[in-house]
């Protein structure tokens, strides 16, 4: 029950940062909601799995793909808001 749980508001998570990613108003903003937000449900995914897998040996996989996961993110949206900083794209101001 904990396992599905968890799995499920990871989820929820994803489907969160998926919602900022297409209600956002700029790029930076969209970036955050979708690193932040899938990281997390990831993570919550990763423990739910790690509860139920039958040996230590899958629950090592599990995190290793969940570390692997948070380094590509991370190093993937500094690169994209970069890119977009240097092509003068500026952050939204409320008006």
């Amino acid at each position: 029950m904990i396992a599905a749980a968890l799995v499920l508001v990871g989820a929820g998570f994803f489907v969160a940062g998926t919602a900022g990613v297409l209600r956002f108003p700029d790029v930076y903003s969209r970036l955050h909601a979708l690193t932040k937000a899938d990281n997390l449900g990831l993570g919550l995914v990763v423990v739910g799995l790690a509860l139920v897998a039958g040996d230590w040996a899958a629950r090592v996989q599990l995190l290793v793909i969940w570390v692997l996961v948070l380094g590509a993110a991370s190093t993937v949206c500094h690169v994209l808001g970069r890119s977009a900083l240097d092509r003068g794209v500026e952050p939204w101001r409320r008006e």
